[in-house]
């Protein structure tokens, strides 16, 4: 089992950033991919950015690439989430998840490790 908590999220203006955090514990590995997904109320879960566990290959959604970066600390076990230039739109739950197979792919179900999220609001 893998056990992911995320944290860093918050209250942040129209163009300010946050970094947000997820630390992984228990049976960690450091070639799984890990991914970053967000949820606003009443919409589905959607792909943020994820990086693989071998060769550090990211990718991105399209609405964050150029202001999110994606990356990592295996000796911390620890995923971050650095996000500029953050939007109204940005405001959602936002969810770390681990990847056993190394895929990295934007599907929420190929992913077999969730945390609980960290609430990100962008407003003035």
């Amino acid at each position: 089992q893998v056990q992911l908590v995320e944290s860093g999220g918050g209250v942040v203006q129209p163009g300010g950033s946050l970094r947000l955090s997820c630390v992984a514990s228990g049976r960690t590995a450091n070639y799984y991919a890990m991914g970053w997904f967000r949820q606003a109320p009443g919409q589905e879960r959607e792909f943020v950015a994820a990086i693989k566990g071998i060769g550090d290959r990211t990718s991105y959604q399209d609405s964050v690439k150029g202001r999110f970066t994606i990356s990592r600390d295996d000796a911390k076990n620890t995923v971050y989430l650095q996000m500029n230039s953050l939007k109204p739109e940005d405001t959602a739950v936002y969810y770390c998840a681990a990847d056993s197979l190394d895929i990295a792919s934007n599907r929420p179900y190929d992913y077999d490790y969730w945390g609980q999220g960290t609430q990100v609001t962008v407003s003035s």
